[in-house]
């Protein structure tokens, strides 16, 4: 966990400081999830810490940030592969890589993980942080989110579509962490 978040602050908190402040409030989230997925704690740390390492300025390639940083924590940092995967991933980026011509590219070189909860865990640590790194709700950063890119932008787009998969996500996550013993 140490290697993420020092990755992570390297890359982005002088570049992109309220990027780095969500990605330290996604973390913060993962770890009040972690009791609910055992031995994939650390990795969902990991994942929420790295998970917008693709805003870097240096890294955005392609200007799709589950790509570009999947693709930098492949190829700079030899990354576990699930982790990687996670990244490339996370919150449905598979629905906005098609917005934006990138669904084959993404979903051949990053296969999704065939593993729900861990996947959902990601979604929701990321959908109910704020981008200042504040606990919000799923729907409100959802609006959040359109509000700031407009409707007709490929984020207001993708966002809108993949709304009722998040939420859908986070009531599972609740669920498991609500199921855990006290």
């Amino acid at each position: 966990m140490e290697w993420s978040a020092s990755v992570a602050e390297t890359e982005l908190k002088g570049e992109v400081p309220r990027r780095w402040a969500h990605t330290q409030g996604v973390a913060r989230r993962a770890t009040e999830v972690t009791k609910c997925l055992g031995k994939d704690a650390d990795l969902l740390v990991a994942a929420a810490t790295l998970h917008d390492l693709g805003y870097a300025p240096r890294l955005a390639a392609t200007g799709f940030h589950p790509l570009d940083g999947a693709r930098f924590l492949r190829d700079e940092h030899r990354a576990d592969e699930r982790l990687v995967r996670l990244v490339a991933n996370h919150s449905f980026a598979l629905l906005e890589a098609e917005e934006r011509g990138l669904r084959e590219e993404l979903a051949t070189e990053f296969p999704l993980l065939e593993e729900p909860l861990l996947v959902d865990a990601l979604v929701y640590c990321d959908m109910t942080t704020t981008p200042d790194g504040d606990r919000t709700t799923a729907q409100d950063r959802v609006t959040e989110i359109v509000s700031r890119y407009g409707d007709d932008s490929v984020v207001g787009r993708f966002i809108r579509r993949a709304a009722p998969e998040i939420f859908a996500s986070v009531e599972r996550v609740e669920a498991a962490v609500a199921a855990q013993p006290r």
